[in-house]
């Protein structure tokens, strides 16, 4: 089974270790706050209240021998740049280290992260492209060209086969699922929604009024 260790417990951190946990992955995790320790207890293998810059105390709790390591202290950029190094020297296979402004991102890539992430610049991102777009439910950037967004069928697209509509010839995206929403009655006879997805859906799959089209396209 996978070990990941999570260093630095605050949102970011506290978030991937619970993730990663859900996954029913092993997670290290290590702060130097005792009540964030006490949180992450509560679902990580591990959760221990150290210095995260002590290489000894690190080895101890076996962070050497995890299969990758988020540096989620980005706050303190010397402590992020020291715990990077001694995750790097540890020859962990994986570094991810989380940067809160460029020159951090840039450091850390040049020290060796294998990589740098900005959760507070792409947070920020997703939600301008959200709420610039209306009926843009969700929008993941998956590499510097291509995107994916969840998108409201439009009007003029309900009740047509996908090869009706054409959409790859026509706006060159590719329709990755749909999904539709099927009503129901619950046990106290309120009327319920459950989501049906279909992954890779043919020329002769219908778009319904209420569906929700997953789609990938190229970053203009």
């Amino acid at each position: 089974m996978k070990q990941f260790g999570v260093i630095g417990l605050g949102r970011f951190g506290i978030t991937v270790a619970r993730a990663l946990a859900k996954k029913g992955l092993q997670v290290i995790a290590v702060d130097s706050d005792e009540e964030k320790v006490r949180i992450a207890s509560e679902f990580a293998t591990v959760a221990v209240q150290l210095d995260a810059t002590d290489t000894t105390s690190l080895q101890k709790v076996g962070l050497k021998d995890v299969d990758a390591a988020i540096v989620a202290v980005g706050e303190d950029i010397s402590a992020s740049i020291l715990v990077t190094m001694i995750c790097k020297d540890f020859g962990i296979p994986m570094v991810i280290s989380k940067a809160t402004d460029p020159l951090q991102g840039k450091i850390l890539a040049k020290i060796g992260a294998d990589r740098v992430v900005f959760p507070e610049r792409d947070m920020g991102e997703k939600l301008a492209e959200s709420l610039a777009s209306p009926g843009i439910f969700d929008y993941i950037s998956v590499s510097k060209d291509y995107s994916i967004v969840e998108l409201s069928a439009p009007t003029t697209f309900c009740g047509k086969t996908i090869g009706e509509v054409n959409i790859r010839a026509k706006y060159g995206v590719t329709l990755i699922a749909i999904k539709h929403k099927i009503p129901g009655i619950d046990e106290r006879g309120e009327p319920t929604f459950t989501e049906d997805i279909i992954i890779a859906p043919t020329s002769k799959d219908e778009i319904a009024t209420g569906d929700t089209l997953v789609l990938l396209g190229k970053v203009k």
